[in-house]
């Protein structure tokens, strides 16, 4: 259980800000204003997740551990 929550807090992390922009963007339009500017910081905030994800993976970790000995 406590490994799920961990997995659940890691994940926001990452894409709450995409999922903040979302439901801004979701929000305007239901209230009949442009949610473009929102969709589109939505957009950036996933291609820097993403970015951040290609950056820290396993292998740069154990790479990195090994490197010290």
């Amino acid at each position: 259980m406590a490994l799920v929550a961990v997995a659940a807090i890691g994940v926001y992390q990452l894409f709450g800000q995409v999922v903040r922009s979302q439901t801004a963007a979701m929000a305007k339009e239901l209230a009949g204003e442009d949610g473009s500017s929102e969709s589109q910081n939505a957009q950036t905030a996933a291609q820097n997740a993403s970015a951040q994800t290609a950056a820290k993976s396993l292998k740069s970790f154990t790479g990195n551990a090994s490197a010290g000995n």
